[in-house]
């Protein structure tokens, strides 16, 4: 595994995209996103997975050019029809009309069908945040789980994330799945040869396993037992059953390149200006997080963080350092670009 520039990496993957004929500044928003997840520490949702995004263009199951429309704009709420177009690219267009909306009367929902995977939820949340606004994101995803009580694989993890500025600090950002863990995770495992921690997923025959290859054919469980399947249900909830889209195992994964995707999203702005002082709720944000970091450590930490913390650092580091790309996934870009008759960068 080798350090490389995120700089380089960005230009890499959006000359992929590119090539593959999406248009410029939607290709630089993909790359944008899939290395803002490396550089976070979540290769996970990174650019692992632009050779699964550009299978899907190729079958046609995503379209290259995202044109949605607008079935309902009532004020600060709208439904977004995004026509299997990209999913970042919906997703952004979706946090950008709620963070307007939320401009103009104080909150803006956009509820989102017909769309793709769109990767790593903190990146249109933090739109939001940047934005002087508390942001959501939810989605509704490819199903990894059994109904609690069930042992057939039928609901997805689901994701959700809220985040909203911080102060002097970098913003507070919540991004998760219901899974005990993304299935991201499970597969850059298998791109390392790294065994999973037990408690992950069963294999086929619903044993626990820490073999990544039997995880992904088998399920994974939910975070915290029961409670964990009924936040993936309330997800779907907001994200599938409000918009009209795909519910349980209607909605496919990125990785099934032939499958039309039919997922959701339900995105959310609140105006914090509506609500109090920006200054204000900043120093509440600032004292906040103070008194988390003052609590007594448990046995064994070493010091205390807030959701999204720990990105933040990670961007820092890797941003002066470079990315640690797995080789399987260098190989992969590498194996696009030339199929495509992209030069690797200078430097690569």
């Amino acid at each position: 595994m080798r350090l490389t520039d995120p700089a380089l990496l960005h230009r890499l993957t959006a000359a992929l995209f590119a090539a593959e004929g999406v248009p410029e500044a939607d290709s630089a928003w993909i790359a944008e996103t899939l290395v803002a997840a490396d550089l976070w520490g979540h290769p996970s949702h990174g650019v692992m997975r632009a050779p699964w995004y550009l299978a899907r263009l190729r079958s046609g199951a995503m379209r290259r050019r995202t044109a949605p429309e607008w079935p309902v704009d009532a004020g600060a709420v709208a439904l977004m029809d995004a026509k299997e177009g990209i999913g970042q690219v919906a997703a952004a267009e979706a946090m950008r009309s709620a963070i307007r909306r939320a401009k103009a009367h104080g909150v803006g929902v956009v509820s989102v069908r017909n769309s793709n995977h769109h990767g790593a939820l903190g990146c249109y949340t933090r739109m939001a945040a940047a934005a002087g606004c508390i942001g959501m994101l939810a989605t509704n995803a490819s199903p990894a789980m059994p109904p609690w009580g069930g042992r057939a694989k039928l609901v997805g993890n689901n994701p959700w994330s809220v985040a909203a500025p911080a102060g002097r600090h970098p913003p507070f950002v919540l991004d998760l799945a219901n899974t005990a863990v993304a299935r991201g995770k499970i597969f850059d495992a298998r791109q390392k040869g790294l065994p999973i921690p037990e408690g992950w997923a069963l294999d086929p025959e619903g044993r626990p396993t820490t073999d990544p290859l039997a995880a992904l054919s088998g399920v994974l469980l939910p975070m915290a037992g029961h409670k964990g399947y009924g936040i993936a249900l309330a997800m779907e909830v907001l994200a599938g059953v409000l918009s009209g889209a795909g519910l349980l195992d209607e909605v496919a994964g990125p990785y099934q390149a032939e499958r039309r995707s039919g997922c959701g999203h339900f995105v959310l702005a609140l105006d914090i200006s509506r609500f109090a002082a920006p200054e204000d709720f900043a120093a509440r944000m600032e004292g906040w997080i103070a008194r988390l970091k003052a609590a007594p450590l448990a046995a064994g930490a070493r010091e205390i963080l807030y959701p999204g913390e720990g990105e933040a650092r990670a961007e820092a580091r890797h941003r002066a350092e470079g990315i640690p790309l797995a080789e399987a996934t260098r190989a992969a870009l590498e194996a696009e670009a030339s199929a495509l008759g992209v030069a690797l960068p200078e430097g690569w």
